[in-house]
This record gives structure tokens, C-alpha cells and sequence, in this order.
């Protein structure tokens, strides 16, 4: 098996274990994630109106992604704990689809990628949505998390192609 190829998180008996970064340059790393909650139009209207019984969906949404993103390495167990400088988290109607489409930003200057950050900030952002409108509409969908760009590193940069409109 060629080393690019080789699961870090694995030791050579197969055993998890944390990656040693120590050894690694500190450079400029950035990751982009998006999701998506889909959901039926008169859903995405009450959303959109602040009319969520729960309160402000999105503020909501937007906090919980980041707070999720600074605890990623107490939930994801072989994360590195990382002084992330950034978190963004943007939420946008989708009205063709009837959803909510997610995307986080998550920058440092490290020995270590935020991908994990991002991911992370997506998913929960999404959860908080369904969350806080679930007694609403128990049928939405949380879809398409996925990592869409990351940056730094010796291993450099990764664009994701374009996903497939549904």
C-alpha cells in the first residue's frame, strides 16, 4: 500500500491513535463544508418569517455551527484541539429547492487542517434547524454535507467538484 494512501489514525497494528503534527510547519489553513435542510415551502416561509415558535431559526443555527465548530476535538475522538481564528457560518434560502443551504469557514494559522471544524459546524448548524422546527415538519431532510474546499498544509489545496443540483 503506498504511504499517501495509508489511514493516519491508524498505528502499525491497527490501533487509533492521535497524529503526531509536531513535526508539521505552521501554515495559513482554511475549510469550506456546506449542507443543506430541505423541507416543504410553508416550512421554509416560517422560517424565513421569524415565526418559529422556538424563536430566531437562523441566529439560532448560525451560533450553534460555531460553538460545534470550537468543540470539535471534544466530539470527534482523535481531533486535535486547535485555536481557530475564524468561524463562519452562512445560511442561505433556497427557494427552488425549499431548503436552507449551510456553508462554514473555519481558518487558523497551524500545525493541523480545520476540516474537521468545518464539517462539524455544518452538521450541527443543520441539526439546530431541524431542531427548532421539527414540530412543524418532522420530514425534512439534512443532505450533501460534504467538505468543498480546503487550503495549507503540505498536502495543499482541495476543490471539490461541483454537487449535482437535486
Amino acid at each position: 500500500m503506498a504511504a499517501r494512501a495509508r489511514l493516519t489514525h491508524l498505528g502499525r497494528r491497527g490501533e487509533a491513535r492521535m497524529v503526531d503534527v509536531s513535526d508539521k510547519a505552521v501554515t495559513e489553513r482554511v475549510a469550506v463544508a456546506e449542507g443543506r435542510v430541505t423541507m416543504k415551502p410553508a416550512t421554509l416561509d416560517l422560517v424565513l418569517r421569524g415565526d418559529a415558535k422556538k424563536g430566531d431559526v437562523l441566529g439560532a443555527a448560525r451560533i450553534a455551527g460555531v460553538m460545534a465548530a470550537k468543540k470539535t476535538a471534544e466530539l470527534i475522538p482523535l481531533c486535535h484541539p486547535l485555536a481557530i481564528t475564524k468561524v463562519e457560518v452562512e445560511i442561505t434560502p433556497e427557494h427552488d429547492r425549499s431548503g436552507l443551504d449551510v456553508r462554514a469557514t473555519v481558518k487558523l494559522a497551524g500545525k493541523t487542517g480545520v476540516e474537521m471544524e468545518a464539517l462539524t459546524a455544518v452538521a450541527v448548524a443543520c441539526l439546530t434547524i431541524y431542531d427548532m422546527v421539527k414540530a412543524v415538519e418532522r420530514g425534512m431532510r439534512i443532505e450533501g454535507i460534504r467538505l468543498i474546499e480546503k487550503r495549507g498544509g503540505k498536502s495543499g489545496r482541495f476543490l471539490a467538484s461541483k454537487a449535482p443540483r437535486a
